[in-house]
């Protein structure tokens, strides 16, 4: 497939649509992404393919939920189908509001449409306000927001966030819903290529493939983080989809691969291990990153010198 953008155009971005998803909010919560060629695809799946493939430069796809978990359809086709390199990840707070058409008030509110997962997280503030209400599925809280758009029926409102507000040109009248307020979402960024540059606050995601499935195997995989006091943020164990009780481990450690500790830890892992896919390293997300990365670097900067010092006086 031809390259879709030269260097003089701007990037095209793949995400989870439709428009006003919390993939596209998280987009345009990003000053290096807002304002880029955006292109909306039905699925997770469909987003990364699409990269893998050349239709678009960049992918943004929703990796891991503070309640739900990581999201298992981003992480195996990370893991089995494409050849990917993850960029940076965003978090994105999930903020959750019912939404009505202009003119409509609550008490009008009679059907709340959203995605199951959604409407479970309302649960508590609907049978506050509005005990006996009908719930309707959809596929996607910004379908959702769409069909109230789009309906002439009196009554419906959506559980959707404020980009789907806008997009579709709905009123608030439950503003911040949700029973759990601290959800956050975890989204990667992904490209064909390329691997940021250290930051000195990053993090590196593998998979690692056992050799054999024996006793200690995963001890042995883990003991090669705790002897270099790598710390590790996600653990997690996905079928390899060969054969029964065949599982490899979805790994995300704290560090960039050129720390010569996490490039020592990885050499030692493909070497004893079945195989090691690198998915990449990048800047960790995170209020306190900027702080981090400005600590680090001070750091790196008095080691640097400490060191030099010490060769000054080689003989």
């Amino acid at each position: 497939m031809p390259p879709t953008t030269d260097a003089a155009s701007s990037p095209r971005v793949a995400f989870l649509g439709p428009a006003g998803t919390f993939s596209e909010q998280a987009i345009h919560h990003q000053t290096d992404l807002a304002g880029t060629d955006m292109l909306a695809l039905p699925t997770m799946g469909d987003v990364l393919f699409c990269v893998n493939e050349g239709g678009a430069d960049l992918g943004v796809v929703p990796i891991e939920n503070a309640i739900e978990g990581t999201v298992n359809a981003t992480i195996d086709t990370l893991a089995f189908d494409v050849d990917l390199l993850i960029q940076s990840e965003l978090i994105e707070p999930v903020d959750l509001h019912l939404l009505v058409r202009p003119g409509e008030q609550l008490s009008d509110v009679t059907t709340v449409t959203s995605i199951p997962v959604a409407t479970a997280q309302c649960r508590s503030w609907l049978r506050e306000h509005l005990p006996g209400v009908s719930i309707r599925a959809a596929n996607s809280t910004a379908e959702a927001a769409s069909n109230v758009s789009e309906s002439s029926e009196v009554g419906l409102a959506a559980i959707a966030n404020l980009r789907a507000a806008e997009v579709y040109g709905l009123e608030v009248v439950g503003r911040d819903i949700e029973s759990h307020p601290e959800n956050e979402t975890r989204f990667v960024v992904v490209s064909r290529h390329g691997v940021p540059a250290p930051t000195g606050h990053d993090k590196t995601s593998l998979v690692v493939f056992q050799r054999a499935d024996r006793p200690g195997s995963l001890l042995a995989i883990l003991q090669e983080f705790a002897a270099r006091s790598i710390n590790l943020t996600l653990l997690l164990s996905r079928p390899t989809k060969t054969s029964l009780g065949d599982y490899c481990f979805f790994l995300d450690l704290v560090g960039h691969i050129t720390d010569d500790v996490v490039a020592d830890c990885l050499r030692n892992l493909k070497a004893t291990q079945a195989d090691v896919k690198f998915l990449g390293s990048y800047p960790a997300a995170g209020s306190s990153a900027p702080s981090v990365r400005q600590s680090a670097t001070a750091a790196q900067l008095d080691a640097a010198e400490w060191v030099d010092s010490i060769r000054r006086m080689v003989h």
